[in-house]
């Protein structure tokens, strides 16, 4: 397939940072309103575990949304189902600020998740429409690494915004940014052509997925990067109990530590384009991810100091790094002939995996069910790694080029 070519040297740009943006809705809908958890618990008159019932309702709506929303732009394009996503997502955020209950929070947040779905698959699949090979892996790494400021800059926002606005004024940032997308939308130019859409009929739409789950190498890479979104959902999920409930640290204190912590995936997703094959960024992330998490479990069980915790987690968030560009990069590239069934396959498994951890960590002990969701997710990312490369790290192919 040969590669689109971009005209213009500023519509690159415009369009690297478009595609970096709308890869960041997932950390932005989900990390954002993090610190506020605990306080909108007391503002609703509700437990935890409803509380935390949205978070999981928000990733369904990721997962189920990108699972229809990819087989859609195959057939119709990407420029008409984002503008429509990010529509809904404005009118479901504004819906969320009205919620007098928390099931109809819970509910909004559903449509939220369903809404930013449609900016996180269209955006894989416009990567994979106009790159391949190793060039994709690097614009994987360099929208990796704007996405990357997201969950740095989501928790530190959101906390000073409970301190001083409470939860509402998160979901006033979040409508600005959905209008914001939009408007930017308008000017992306559309990637798929006419002559390269599925002809088929959506009535046929598990069809269109047929052939990918036929792919092993698609099939492994795709559920070891489910397994390795799954760990992050867990710490996304426990972090805020763990450190203000556990550790005592203010939802401000949380917010920093929680965005200084996200770095570890910038850094390292950065560093996965450099490997000479790109599947040993997958091979050494499994590896690290099952090491620290085992450690991570030890520390969560016994009751040790935060620097213990912190330590582990930062190891653990390198590791996923690796992971996220090498796996989504490979995967993508296994699948490029239904880039938007491929994107939107990847993008359901990994959020639909984080939406059960995220309900899973909150039963009984928190540090320790989650310290055990770490180990099972951990040990399920590396069988996966192992089974679609059948080796372990060749130490000769590591070098970085």
């Amino acid at each position: 397939m040969n590669t689109l070519i971009i005209n213009t040297t500023h519509y690159k740009i415009f369009l690297l940072i478009l595609l970096g943006l709308l890869t960041a809705f997932g950390p932005f809908v989900t990390d954002m309103y993090l610190p506020a958890l605990p306080s909108m618990a007391n503002w609703f008159g509700t437990t935890t575990s409803l509380v935390q019932l949205s978070l999981t309702s928000c990733m369904i709506g990721l997962a189920l949304g990108q699972l229809f929303l990819g087989p859609i732009s195959d057939r119709y394009g990407r420029k008409q189902v984002l503008l429509w996503t990010l529509f809904l997502f404005i009118m479901a955020t504004l819906l969320c600020l009205f919620s007098v209950n928390i099931q109809m929070f819970v509910s909004f947040r559903l449509l939220q998740g369903i809404g930013a779905a449609g900016s996180i698959v269209i955006a894989r699949s416009i990567s994979t429409d106009m790159f391949n090979g190793r060039e994709l892996a690097k614009i994987l790494a360099i929208v990796g690494s704007i996405n990357g400021i997201a969950p740095v800059l989501a928790p530190v926002v959101g906390g000073t915004m409970v301190e001083f606005g409470g939860w509402g004024s998160i979901f006033v940032i979040l409508l600005f940014i959905g209008i914001l997308l939009l408007f930017a939308s308008l000017y992306y130019k559309e990637s798929l052509p006419l002559e390269r859409r599925v002809q088929s009929s959506l009535s046929h739409i598990l069809s269109y997925f047929a052939p990918l789950l036929k792919n092993r190498p698609y099939m492994g890479y795709m559920l070891q990067l489910g397994f390795a979104q799954a760990a992050l959902f867990a710490n996304i999920a426990s972090a805020p109990f763990i450190m203000q409930q556990h550790y005592g640290f203010t939802p401000f204190l949380f917010s920093v530590c929680f965005g200084i912590n996200a770095l570890a995936v910038v850094i390292s997703a950065a560093l996965a384009a450099k490997f000479k094959e790109i599947k040993n960024g997958t091979l050494l992330g499994s590896v690290g991810l099952l090491i620290f998490s085992i450690c991570e479990a030890i520390v969560l069980f016994n009751g040790y100091s935060f620097w213990a915790y912190e330590g582990f987690m930062i190891s653990i968030l390198f590791s996923l790094g690796l992971c996220f560009t090498s796996s989504t990069t490979l995967a993508m590239d296994k699948g490029r002939e239904l880039s938007g069934s491929a994107s939107a396959l990847l993008g359901a498994v990994s959020f639909a995996f984080g939406g059960i951890v995220s309900s899973l960590v909150g039963i009984g002990n928190p540090l320790q069910a989650t310290g055990i969701v770490f180990v099972v997710c951990a040990v399920c990312s590396f069988v996966c790694v192992y089974i679609v490369d059948g080796r372990f790290i060749r130490y000769k192919s590591m070098p970085f080029s």
